[in-house]
């Protein structure tokens, strides 16, 4: 069986959960908390601590096993292959989503003229071409990508300081801390979203004593290193935009890139970050792609490439079905915040509270 390092953990996670959420973070944040919403960022992605901590505390007890396999010897085969159907679903309708995604930003932004079928067949074959060696290999192409999402954020920031208007984030605090807290709320699906990556790929992670305190420290630099980038593209656009341009925008960041000049000589270079932007999508869509492979096997004992190639047409029927951008952001943003968050915010703590009863009744 394939293993992942602690190492390769902590850099496949932070790929995982930054994924796309550098894209729509700003505007949602900005939504609901105004000017102070990217304080709100890092708070809401330090709830996840204790779910990473929890789930990793179930590997540790059930070693090689993945969530759903745990749950079925925790609440029984029916219950757990309830469990598991539901797990399934979610994954492979956000992954389709996100695939719809892909098209629907490059079309909008630098290829206008281009079918949307070619995005959604060029991302699915990538997503296909990286799986089929493995989650080994796959940690091993975010271990080379990921420094390179992170690099072209900094440069993106970096290079948009000189059109920062001053002012923009004042007053701080005027209406108190409801703002933080709304705020959070609407960044807590974003970890739940690798929560569900997370429950899969517990089978791959060693389970030595070493091992699990490396892979702990792992999760609080996946989550603030995460965070803390993501609050910096808030800030940016806010700085940038203001407050209510910043909430129109809902892939700011791109039109950052668009206003982004190298010693007045390079200009429009989105085409760049939009590239970043792929490899980092690919990687969150591949996440979720493995995930119901993994669903798959666990639940109905299904494997083999037949079954794979099965899971990307439906990837690609769901990305056809949603062509238009709003109507996309809108399902995305849904499925996160009603179907992903109460799932995962239920399932995990109860999962971990009953082992734990088991355990200390001797069953």
């Amino acid at each position: 069986m394939e293993r992942i390092s602690p190492h390769q953990f902590t850099t496949l996670g932070a790929a995982v959960l930054m994924g796309t959420t550098f894209l729509p973070v700003a505007s949602i944040v900005t939504g609901v908390g105004g000017r102070d919403g990217w304080m709100s960022v890092l708070p809401g992605f330090a709830v996840g601590i204790p779910y990473c901590l929890m789930i990793l505390s179930l590997s540790e007890q059930y070693p090689r096993k993945n969530l759903l396999q745990i749950s079925a010897a925790v609440f029984g085969k029916w219950i757990g292959n309830f469990i598991g159907l539901i797990y399934i679903l979610i994954v492979a309708y956000l992954g389709g989503l996100l695939l719809g995604q892909v098209g629907d930003i490059y079309q909008a932004s630098i290829m206008p003229l281009t079918p949307l079928w070619v995005f959604f067949l060029g991302g699915i074959f990538l997503v296909l071409f990286l799986i089929k060696s493995g989650i080994e290999v796959f940690a091993r192409f975010s271990e080379v990508v990921f420094p390179l999402i992170v690099f072209a954020l900094l440069l993106n920031v970096g290079l948009s300081i000189p059109r920062i208007e001053q002012g923009e984030l004042l007053p701080i605090l005027s209406e108190g801390f409801k703002p933080l807290f709304l705020g959070a709320i609407k960044v807590i699906p974003f970890v739940m979203t690798y929560m569900l990556f997370l429950a899969g790929v517990i089978a791959f992670l060693p389970t030595g004593k070493q091992e699990l305190s490396q892979l702990k420290k792992g999760v609080w630099r996946i989550i603030f290193l995460v965070g803390i980038l993501d609050a910096l593209v808030v800030l940016i656009q806010l700085l940038v935009f203001g407050p209510a341009e910043t909430i129109r925008l809902v892939y700011g960041l791109l039109v950052l890139g668009k206003l982004v000049e190298v010693s007045r000589t390079v200009a429009g270079v989105e085409s760049l970050f939009l590239g970043v932007w792929l490899s980092a999508a690919i990687i969150k869509i591949g996440s979720l792609f493995f995930s119901v492979i993994w669903g798959l096997e666990s639940v109905f004992g299904l494997k083999g490439v037949k079954w794979r190639h099965a899971i990307a047409v439906v990837f690609l029927g769901i990305s056809f079905r949603f062509i238009r951008g709003p109507a996309l952001i809108t399902e995305i943003g849904l499925v996160d915040e009603y179907l992903t968050m109460p799932f995962v915010a239920l399932w995990i703590p109860i999962l971990w509270g009953v082992s734990r009863w088991k355990r200390g009744a001797g069953n």
